[in-house]
C-alpha cells in the first residue's frame, strides 16, 4: 500500500483496494479520528503503546467489517472511545481511555474481543452484542466497569477490576460468564446481575466492595462457583425472585452479611461464613433458600428466617463460637434444620413471634451454650428430634405462651435445667433424658403446661422434677435417679403415673411462707442461680430489627435492644 503521511489516508487507500489489508503505524502521537470499514489490521510497529490517537472529544475509532487492533493508545472524552458499529472487532494489548464516557461500545449484532488490554475510567458496554474478554484490567471506570445489556453474551476470563465507582460487571437482560478473575474497591456490589439476566461466576476473588460482593435481583438466575468474598456489605445477596445456584465459596469479614436472601430463592452447597459483622444467612421477606453443608465461624448471630411468608432449609449446619444466636426463626419466619453441630455460642436455638413462627430441628448436637441451647418464646413452635444439649446454663426452655416440642431428645451437664417451662408455655417431651444437672432436671412454673411421657432424670443436683406455682400437666412413665437430694417436688396439679424413683417426692411450699428469694432477671434467656426454692425467673423481651443492602439501598438492620420482662 506504500507510506502514508497520517492513518486516515492508509485507511482510505486500504478501502479503495476493497480487499484485506494490515496498516503498520510507525510510534507517535495522532490526533485524527479512525474509521476503519473492511478486513483491516491496525498494528503499531512499536512497543504496545508506542502510537497514540488521542482525541479532545469525540470517537476515536469506528470499526464496521472484521478489524483487529494492536498495539495502541486510544484516548477521548465524553464519548464512545472505540465503536463497533457492526461486524468483529478485536483489540490486543491496547490501552483505551475514556473519562466520562464510554472505552468500548459494541453495538447490537456486532462482536468484540478484548485480550491483553487495559481500560481506565470509561466503561465497557456491550448491548445486544457478543464479546470475548481475557487478560484484561479495568482501572477507575466511573461507573460500571463492564456493562452487558439488552440480551447481549459476554465471556470474562483472568481479568482484573479495580476501583469502579459502581459496579465492575453488571449484567441487566443479559448473559455474562466470569471465571478467573479479580474484583476490588467497587463503589456498590462487584458483581450485579438485574433484570432476568444470567451471571455465572467462577474461581474468582472479590475485596472491599461498598456493597454486596454478588447480587441478584429482579428475577436474574446464575451460578457461583468457589468464589471468596472478603469486606463486602454482604457476601451474596439474592432478591426480589432471583434464584442461583452457589457452590463452595467463602464469605468473610463481610460488614453486614454474609448470605442475603430477601424475597427470592437460592441453592447454596459447601458455603463458608466467617466474621459476619451481622448476621451470616439473613432470609426475609418471603425469602425461600435451600442451604447444604453451610460452616459459620465467628461474627455475631448465625442463621436468620424472618418475616411472614419467609422459610428456609438447612441441611448439615456447623456454626461455632458466636457471641449471640447462632439459629434463630423471628416474627412469622420458618426454618427447618436437619443434621445440625453447634458450639460456643451464647443461644443455639431461638425463636420469637407469633404462631406462624417454627422452627424444626432434627439430628442435631448442641454444645457449650454460655445461655440456652434452644429457647422458645411468644406464640411460636419448636419441634426437636433427636437433639442433643451439652455442657451450658439450660438445655431447652420455653416461655411465654410459645410451644416446644421434644422427641428422643437429651440434656447433659447443665448447670440450671435440663428442661424449663415458665409463663404460658407448653412443653411436650418424649423419651427426654435429663443427666448431670447441677440444678434441675425439668423445671415448670408459672401458668406453664407440659406433658412428659417416658423420660429420664438422672444425677440432678437438687431435684429431678420441679413443679411450682400453677403449673400443670402429665409426667407419665417417667423415671428419676440418682444421688440428688429429691426426686420430684410438686404442687399438686401435674398428674404423674408409673414415677418410678428411689428419691423423695414432696409437695411444694409457696414462696410466701419462704425466705425473701433471690429475683434474677435474664435479658432474652432462662436461667437459674442459687438454690431451687429461693429462686424467680423472668425471661427478657428483645426487639430485633435487620438492615440489608440490595444494590446500595437500605433494608432493615440487626441491633438488639432488650427490656426485661
Amino acid at each position: 500500500m506504500g507510506v502514508h503521511r497520517d492513518i486516515a489516508s492508509a485507511l482510505a487507500a486500504a478501502a479503495r483496494r476493497n480487499r484485506p489489508a494490515r496498516i503498520e503505524i510507525a510510534p507517535g502521537h495522532y490526533a485524527e479520528p479512525l474509521i476503519v470499514r473492511g478486513e483491516v489490521e491496525l498494528v503499531a510497529t512499536g512497543e504496545p503503546g508506542s502510537v497514540s490517537v488521542v482525541l479532545p472529544g469525540g470517537t476515536a475509532l469506528e470499526t464496521a467489517g472484521t478489524v483487529l487492533v494492536r498495539g495502541l493508545v486510544l484516548a477521548s472524552r465524553d464519548a464512545d472511545v472505540v465503536r463497533c458499529a457492526a461486524g468483529t472487532l478485536t483489540l490486543e494489548h491496547t490501552e483505551v481511555r475514556g473519562p466520562g464516557g464510554v472505552c468500548v461500545h459494541a453495538t447490537p449484532g456486532s462482536a468484540v474481543t478484548l485480550r491483553d488490554s487495559a481500560f481506565r475510567q470509561g466503561r465497557v458496554l456491550f448491548a445486544g452484542a457478543g464479546g470475548h474478554v481475557e487478560r484484561c484490567a479495568f482501572t477507575d471506570a466511573a461507573d460500571n466497569a463492564l456493562a452487558a445489556i439488552d440480551g447481549a453474551r459476554v465471556v470474562v476470563r483472568d481479568s482484573r477490576f479495580a476501583g469502579p465507582r459502581l459496579h465492575a460487571v453488571r449484567v441487566i437482560g443479559a448473559h455474562a460468564e466470569i471465571t478467573g478473575c479479580e474484583v476490588t474497591g467497587t463503589g456498590l456490589a462487584a458483581l450485579f446481575a438485574d433484570t432476568q439476566a444470567w451471571l455465572a461466576v467462577a474461581d474468582c476473588t472479590i475485596t472491599d466492595a461498598g456493597g454486596e460482593g454478588i447480587g441478584f435481583l429482579r428475577h436474574a438466575r446464575g451460578t457461583v462457583d468457589r468464589v471468596r468474598v472478603t469486606g463486602a456489605e454482604s457476601g451474596i445477596a439474592v432478591a426480589e425472585g432471583s434464584d442461583p445456584v452457589v457452590r463452595g465459596c467463602v464469605l468473610a469479614d463481610c460488614r453486614d452479611t454474609g448470605i442475603a436472601v430477601r424475597a427470592g430463592r437460592g441453592r447454596f452447597e459447601e458455603c463458608e461464613v466467617t466474621e459476619a459483622g451481622n448476621v451470616a444467612v439473613f432470609v426475609s421477606e418471603r425469602g425461600a433458600p435451600e442451604v447444604r453443608g453451610l460452616r459459620v465461624t465467628g461474627g455475631n448471630v448465625g442463621v436468620v428466617v424472618t418475616g411472614t411468608g419467609s422459610r428456609g432449609t438447612f441441611h448439615g449446619v456447623r456454626v461455632a463460637d458466636l457471641p449471640s444466636v447462632a439459629l434463630r426463626a423471628y416474627e412469622g419466619g420458618k426454618a427447618v434444620f436437619r443434621d445440625v453441630r453447634v458450639e460456643r455460642c451464647a443461644t443455639h436455638l431461638e425463636t420469637r413471634g407469633d404462631a406462624g413462627t417454627t422452627a424444626e430441628v432434627e439430628g442435631a448436637v448442641f454444645t457449650d451454650f454460655s445461655m440456652s441451647a434452644v429457647e422458645a418464646i411468644g406464640t411460636s413452635r419448636v419441634t426437636l428430634r433427636q437433639v442433643t444439649a451439652e455442657r451450658g446454663t439450660v438445655g431447652f426452655a420455653v416461655a411465654e405462651d410459645a410451644q416446644l416440642l421434644l422427641t428422643d431428645c437429651a440434656a447433659r451437664t447443665v448447670t440450671s435445667a435440663g428442661a424449663a417451662a415458665l409463663g404460658k408455655g407448653r412443653l411436650v417431651a418424649r423419651r427426654l433424658r435429663v443427666e448431670g444437672s447441677e440444678s434441675i432436671g425439668i423445671l415448670a412454673q408459672d401458668q406453664s403446661k407440659l406433658e412428659v411421657h417416658d423420660s429420664e432424670f438422672v444425677d440432678c443436683g437438687s431435684v429431678g422434677a420441679f413443679f411450682r406455682d400453677e403449673a400443670g400437666g402429665l409426667f407419665v412413665g417417667c423415671a428419676v435417679s440418682g444421688t440428688g437430694p429429691a426426686g420430684v417436688r410438686h404442687n399438686g396439679r401435674v398428674v404423674m403415673p408409673s414415677l418410678r424413683t428411689s428419691l423423695s417426692v414432696a409437695e411444694w411450699e409457696d414462696e410466701a411462707n419462704q425466705a425473701s428469694p433471690t429475683h434474677v432477671t435474664y435479658h432474652n434467656h432462662v436461667t437459674i442461680h442459687g438454690g431451687v426454692t429461693d429462686s424467680q425467673l423472668a425471661v427478657g423481651n428483645a426487639r430485633v430489627d435487620m438492615n440489608q443492602r440490595v444494590d446500595g439501598r437500605p433494608r432493615p438492620r440487626a441491633d438488639e435492644e432488650g427490656t426485661p420482662a
